[in-house]
């Protein structure tokens, strides 16, 4: 029931948390009978639901502790997301990401209101910089980023608004939270200990779509799952945009993100799935306990084994256009002459004569990881020497190139230090209290919904 297709490069959306819900009066409805599991709640079996959660009641503005959430707030934000990410949303999945969003600006306001109760202040300045910063990110001058906020429906000042909240919410978790952290050493040895122990593990980095299916639905989901995945196949959408507008995983909140698991972790059939795929592949529809999943395997590796793609190489680039309204015989000649011609480079300082000849343009890049690449190109070059070149590549529109390799960086795998232990084991105590800490300030706020 599974199929394996190549998967572009997969833009990672900026996904949002969702905000919790309130009821409105309706009439009673009853749930069926049905095994409770024991969550400290004290809920009936046999239970009647007095009110009906309707989301579409709640409009997207909110009072937090005084503090006005407006509906412009919502849409400026919202258009940044669509625009920063390129997203085609249908309305339900637009109304959904409104409900993310208003929740995300919730949590802002909460995280802006406790940095101020604790006296931190984030100067005009650090948000100037953090903004030009971003503007860069997306090869814009300030101005140009401006412009470009507007045409999106969006504003600087709702950015600003982003990137003074978490410039002061990470200060004061720096100042309320981190220095209360300390990590033995006993611990530190024994998580490096149990690193040591996996050495040579294979580990996968995989993301997953999940429909539920009762066995009468089985037939009905498994085609709705393999048209999703269609979906994905032509292009139409991005997996994160189906993950979190469909997913019923607890991962529809990150785009369906895994993170890195061990095939021993996942359900039977994934597991299965994840040890036959290539990287950069989808499968699916896969069935598991209660229904169908979509498998997209981004990376694997071995534990404390190095990777060849992990390799940097220093890299000259050689490349010829094809002119506009070239015929396909003319090309072909051009592509046959350029092959020759790369037969006789003899290392890297023979490119610039070599390239001359073919009336070529010549790139270098002296930092290239070899898992940054096409994977086309991956397995090709990781055989190379130095001074080699790829066979040619290209394609009608944009010409024909090739690599020449000027050098080499293997990668060095080692255990980590205690140091460099140590720093990531408070860095994941601190956020496990960031996140206690912002669940005890939305208990705690007043919240008026509009």
């Amino acid at each position: 029931m599974k199929s394996f297709v190549k998967l572009r490069t997969l833009r990672t959306a900026m996904l949002l948390a969702a905000s919790a819900g309130i009821a409105s009066v309706a009439i009673a409805q009853t749930v069926s009978d049905q095994t409770v599991p024991d969550t400290g709640l004290n809920i009936p079996k046999n239970l009647q639901i007095f009110g009906k959660r309707d989301p579409n009641v709640r409009k997207a503005t909110a009072i937090v502790n005084d503090a006005v959430i407006t509906g412009t707030d919502v849409d400026q934000r919202v258009n940044l997301i669509l625009a920063a990410n390129t997203l085609k949303l249908n309305e339900q999945e637009l109304g959904t990401l409104r409900l993310q969003v208003l929740g995300s600006l919730i949590d802002e306001t909460l995280q802006m209101q406790e940095a101020k109760t604790a006296e931190i202040k984030v100067t005009s300045e650090e948000v100037d910089q953090r903004i030009a910063l971003i503007a860069r990110n997306f090869k814009q001058t300030v101005p140009e980023f401006r412009t470009f906020l507007r045409s999106a429906g969006s504003s600087e000042r709702s950015l600003r608004r982003q990137v003074e909240a978490d410039i002061a919410w990470n200060r004061y978790l720096r100042r309320r939270i981190s220095a209360t952290i300390n990590v033995g050493d006993a611990e530190v040895k024994s998580i490096i200990e149990r690193i040591n122990a996996q050495k040579g593990q294979t580990e996968f980095h995989v993301k997953e779509i999940y429909l539920r299916a009762t066995p009468e639905q089985a037939s009905q989901v498994f085609a709705e799952t393999r048209a999703l995945m269609q979906e994905i196949q032509a292009g139409k959408r991005t997996f994160e945009d189906i993950a979190v507008a469909r997913s019923e995983a607890t991962t529809r909140a990150v785009g369906g993100d895994l993170g890195w698991v061990k095939a021993d972790q996942l359900p039977e059939s994934l597991a299965q799935a994840s040890t036959e795929m290539n990287v950069n592949q989808l499968a699916g529809p896969i069935e598991v306990p209660g229904g169908f999943s979509i498998l997209y395997l981004v990376d694997k590796r071995q534990v404390l084994t190095a990777d060849a793609r992990d390799a940097v190489l220093s890299l000259r680039q050689v490349s010829i256009a094809f002119p506009k309204g070239i015929t396909e015989a003319e090309a072909s000649q051009r592509v046959s002459a350029f092959a020759s011609a790369i037969k006789t480079i003899r290392g890297c300082g023979d490119v610039q004569k070599v390239a001359a000849g073919l009336q070529a343009e010549v790139v270098d890049n002296d930092s290239v990881k070899i898992r940054a690449l096409p994977p086309q190109l991956q397995e090709m070059i990781a055989g190379l020497n130095i001074g080699e070149a790829t066979a040619p590549f290209g394609s009608p529109t944009e010409g024909v190139r090739t690599l020449v390799v000027c050098g080499r960086s293997d990668p060095e795998t080692a255990l980590p230090s205690m140091e460099q232990m140590r720093d990531q084991m408070e860095q994941r105590a601190v956020n496990l209290r960031a996140d206690q800490k912002l669940r005890d300030l939305r208990r705690d706020a007043i919240i008026e919904y509009r």
